[in-house]
C-alpha cells in the first residue's frame, strides 16, 4: 500500500491518499468514502483490497472535512474539488490506465457531480456503492436530476431495502440514463447488510459487490 498527500486548496488544505496497487492493472478506481466514515473504515479498506485483487489500482482518500476531524460534510463544492484533485493525481500517476470514479453513498454522489460538471476530465465510468437518492423517509428523485448530463457508463449497486434509495425510484432513474446498469441485492440495506431471511448473507453480498464492480470496470476502455 502506498501513501500520498496532496493539496486541495489553501482553504481546504491537504488530504491523505492510500493506494492499493496491482502489478497488471489497466484501470484505476478512485474510491470516495461516505459522509460519516473516512477512508480507513473497514468497508472501504476491504472493498479496495478486494477490487485490487482483481487487477485494478484503487485510490482511497479523505475528503477535507474528514481530514480535519469533522464528523459530517460541509460544502459540496469543497468535496467535489477534492475529487477533482484526486482524479488529476490518478491521471498523472497512471497515465496509461482508464480512470473510474466511485464512492460509497455520499462519495458516489459527489463523484457523479464532478463528472456531470467536468466531462473534459476524461473519466471513463462511475460506480455507485449505494447511490443516496434521498434522505430517509423523504422519497424523491431530485438528487438524480444531474445524472442526465453524464455521458459515460454508470454502474449502480443497490440494496432493495436501502432507506436512502426507494428501489422503485432508483430503478426508474437508472432506466432513464443513457449508459447505466443496475445490480440489485435483495433485502440489503444502505450498508449492504441483509437479514437472516435474505437469499444472500451479508458476507456474500460483499463478495458480489467486489466481483460485479470489478468485472464491470474491466469491461471499460
Amino acid at each position: 500500500m502506498a501513501l500520498h498527500e496532496i493539496e486541495v486548496s489553501e482553504k481546504a488544505g491537504r488530504i491523505q491518499l492510500e493506494i492499493d496497487e496491482s502489478s497488471q492493472a489497466r484501470h484505476c478506481l478512485v474510491l470516495a468514502h461516505g459522509a460519516g466514515a473516512g477512508m480507513e473504515h473497514a468497508f472501504m479498506k476491504s472493498l479496495a483490497k478486494g477490487i485490487c485483487a482483481h487487477g485494478i489500482h484503487v485510490i482511497r482518500f479523505n475528503f477535507p472535512y474528514k481530514q480535519k476531524g469533522k464528523k459530517m460534510p460541509g460544502s459540496p463544492k469543497e468535496s467535489i474539488l477534492a475529487l477533482e484533485k484526486v482524479a488529476l493525481f490518478a491521471k498523472e500517476k497512471y497515465a496509461d490506465s482508464a480512470i473510474i470514479l466511485s464512492g460509497k453513498s455520499y462519495g458516489g454522489r459527489m463523484s457523479s457531480h464532478l463528472v456531470a460538471e467536468q466531462p473534459e476530465l476524461g473519466i471513463k465510468g462511475l460506480v455507485y456503492f449505494g447511490f443516496p437518492l434521498h434522505a430517509p423517509g423523504k422519497a424523491s428523485t431530485d438528487r438524480a436530476n444531474h445524472l442526465s448530463s453524464i455521458k459515460v457508463p454508470q454502474l449502480f449497486l443497490q440494496g432493495t431495502n436501502d432507506a436512502l434509495a426507494n428501489f422503485e425510484m432508483i430503478s426508474e432513474v437508472v432506466a432513464g440514463q443513457k449508459k447505466a446498469d443496475l445490480v440489485a441485492f435483495e433485502q440489503a440495506d444502505h450498508s449492504f447488510k441483509t437479514p437472516k431471511t435474505a437469499p444472500m448473507k451479508t458476507s456474500e453480498v460483499f463478495k458480489q459487490l467486489i466481483e460485479k464492480s470489478s468485472s464491470w470496470i474491466k469491461g471499460l476502455s
